[in-house]
């Protein structure tokens, strides 16, 4: 007997939110640059059967997120710094256009949702884990990117994100940077609530770095054995 569509339709958003759950878990340096991911561990991790976790993966392979090493497996795809550079420079101009169909959109209870999501990446930074600082870093540009009316953008910004390792694997390495970070997503807000697009735009494009070719050969060199 043939699937219905609505079987199909929740068969592959059960497939995307595994695919999303392990690109998650990538970006939040739970499984490192180089790590052979065995699909056995990740069935048990995930609850779901070889053969999803199979389809997922290949999904991610497509991303470049993932590498598929002939005989050998799976792993998380190391980095590779001129790949960075390139993905950033995408992430900016995608997600400078969408900054500016943005402003004039937030009524006063979406500003108060991204004040207070701005708030608790600032407290993450001063006293929690390096996870829950990523974790709050997605909540609140997740909230951000809802203020965009574009669907196709808002979906093109997403996949693009979804194929760039976190700040916390590039960036917040760095003193001083993840600080940087907190203060420009209250500067963000702050902009919104003044419509000012020329300061919003501004802070958004600051708030996406170039990526460090030489930090990202440091973090490479420094996985290698697990690379090996």
């Amino acid at each position: 007997m043939a699937k219905s569509p609505m079987a199909d339709a929740a068969t592959e958003n059960a497939l995307r939110a595994l695919e999303t759950a392990i690109a998650h878990d990538i970006h939040a340096g739970l499984l490192l640059p180089g790590t052979w991911l065995k699909q056995i561990d990740l069935q048990e991790r995930y609850g779901r059967s070889r053969g999803d976790v199979r389809r997922a993966l290949d999904k991610l392979v497509a991303q470049r997120l993932v590498q598929q090493v002939h005989n050998s497996g799976y792993r998380v795809r190391p980095l590779d710094p001129k790949q960075l550079d390139e993905l950033r420079q995408v992430r900016l101009i995608l997600e400078g256009a969408a900054a500016e169909t943005m402003l004039g959109r937030a009524d006063a209870a979406t500003l108060a949702r991204l004040r207070n999501l701005a708030e608790g990446f600032s407290l993450a930074v001063e006293h929690r884990s390096i996870l829950d600082q990523h974790e709050a870093n997605q909540a609140f540009h997740a909230a951000l990117l809802e203020l965009c009316p574009n669907a196709e953008l808002v979906r093109l910004v997403r996949e693009t994100r979804l194929r760039l390792p976190s700040a916390l694997l590039t960036q917040w390495h760095e003193r001083g940077w993840v600080e940087e970070s907190a203060r420009h997503h209250h500067a963000m807000v702050d902009a919104l609530e003044a419509n000012d697009r020329e300061a919003f735009c501004a802070v958004v494009r600051a708030h996406i770095r170039p990526s460090s070719r030489e930090l990202a050969f440091k973090l490479s060199r420094a996985w290698a054995p697990i690379v090996d």
